[in-house]
């Protein structure tokens, strides 16, 4: 193979809201916390064990705000992104890293009724591309609605 390749793909539900910032010029990023879970079977033991891994989540622009606007804390959500490590001095002096999934592509996979709880939620779960922005409602966008019943899902 001639090249690398950095692609990072998640189901899981929110932590938080989307926490939007806003820059000159009109851009804007959104971040929240993604939870995956994982379950197994301790051979061992025979006991269930349950790990949570927390994901943070950037969204830049016109997808931040369709996520600002739809996605809530506790909904489930597929991200498709590529990891990004970020370097930074903390008070004492000291280099600190953070890795963050800078998100490219994005569905809503909550249920309409499961949704947050925002009465304008959308009525098909949109699917949005960073490189391929639309400033239409996610009512009317491009949507993805052929998924894998839940059980199905690895986790």
């Amino acid at each position: 193979m001639a090249g690398t390749i950095n692609k990072v793909i998640l189901i899981g539900h929110t932590g938080d809201e989307v926490k939007m910032h806003y820059f000159e010029g009109g851009g804007s990023i959104g971040r929240f916390p993604l939870a995956t879970n994982e379950e197994y079977t301790n051979r061992t033991t025979g006991e269930r064990v349950s790990n949570t891994e927390w994901h943070n989540i950037v969204v830049r622009n016109k997808a931040a705000e369709v996520c600002e606007k739809y996605l809530h804390k506790g909904d489930k959500v597929y991200i498709e992104g590529r990891l990004k490590t970020r370097k930074w001095t903390d008070d004492q002096g000291r280099d600190r890293y953070s890795t963050e999934i800078q998100c490219t592509d994005f569905t809503f996979l909550s249920p309409k009724g499961e949704q947050g709880m925002n009465a304008t939620a959308p009525t098909a779960s949109p699917q949005v591309s960073q490189s391929n922005q639309n400033t239409d409602p996610p009512s009317q966008q491009q949507t993805n609605t052929a998924h894998a019943p839940e059980d199905d899902l690895p986790f």
